[in-house]
């Protein structure tokens, strides 16, 4: 009797690299991305999976995998939800945030600027004159990617931005 060969072809990205870094930019996106990505890479170890080989797949360093092991083991699940950073204090408290995540939902000329959309330039005049924050260009840059992932327009919004 002939063998049938059941398995199904290997499925390819086309562009694999571009792939991975969208994705390790929406990992890095928020608190709870982060979170779920170790608890994902914790799941892998605790099946028999090395470190090394998890970090591998995730892109990761195996200490950083080792690292994460050592935090489950002492702290349970907390231990997998990011620590306090050190650096400068942020320029905004959380109320803030949540309102600069909603004024980046509306067009820039519905603060009253000529821009249609969205750029490091207008997010920092913004920040500037709403917030009382004055940070440079690129700083400003850096920000508005991390809210926003690219400079974008309101979906639905007419082109005048009304």
């Amino acid at each position: 009797m002939p063998t049938i060969e059941l398995s199904m072809p290997k499925k390819q990205i086309e562009s694999a690299k571009a792939v991975q870094t969208v994705i390790r930019r929406e990992i890095d996106r928020d608190e709870a991305s982060r979170y779920d990505h170790r608890l994902h890479a914790l799941l892998l170890v605790a099946g028999g999976r090395s470190c090394t080989e998890v970090a591998q797949w995730f892109g990761e360093n195996a200490s950083t995998v080792q690292r994460w092991v050592r935090r489950f083991r002492v702290q349970g699940l907390d231990g997998l939800h990011d620590g306090e950073r050190p650096g400068r204090p942020g320029a905004l408290d959380p109320v803030q945030w949540r309102r600069l995540e909603a004024d980046l939902r509306k067009t820039p000329r519905y603060f009253g600027f000529a821009a249609r959309s969205w750029d490091g330039p207008t997010f920092a005049e913004h920040l500037r004159r709403c917030y009382g924050v004055d940070l440079g260009l690129r700083q400003c840059q850096r920000l508005f990617r991390q809210m926003c992932s690219r400079s974008r327009r309101v979906r639905g919004a007419a082109p005048d931005g009304s």
